[in-house]
């Protein structure tokens, strides 16, 4: 089992900056990818971004591109969301989230393994 555990959300206005950390902990797998997802109420759950733990390869969602980066630290057990230039519509509860198969289907919610319990990030103005 995989275990994950989310944090650094809050409040801030647009234009502002926030910080998220996933650590993971528990068995690995020959194939790893770990991403950040989130759900805004109302609708459904969205891809944000990715990364493959061993290569560093990263994905992003066309909304977040240029904006949000998606790193880790291996030795730490922990992935990263810095996200700049916030937008209320980045409104949402985010999900940390390893996808362990082959990872052709990353920007599918459904494709995801094991999930953190979500952290909630509140854009204003």
């Amino acid at each position: 089992q995989v275990q994950l555990v989310e944090s650094g959300g809050g409040l801030v206005q647009a234009g502002g900056s926030l910080r998220l950390s996933c650590a993971a902990s528990g068995r690995t797998f020959s194939r790893y990818f770990m991403g950040w997802l989130r759900q805004a109420p109302g609708k459904e759950r969205e891809f944000v971004a990715a990364i493959n733990w061993s290569s560093g390869s990263t994905y992003y969602a066309d909304s977040v591109k240029g904006r949000f980066t998606i790193s880790r630290d291996n030795a730490k057990n922990t992935v990263y969301l810095q996200m700049n230039s916030l937008e209320p519509e980045d409104t949402a509860v985010y999900y940390c989230a390893a996808e362990v198969n082959n990872g052709r289907r990353l920007r599918d919610p459904h494709a995801y393994d094991y999930w953190g319990q979500g952290t909630q990030v509140t854009v204003s103005s």
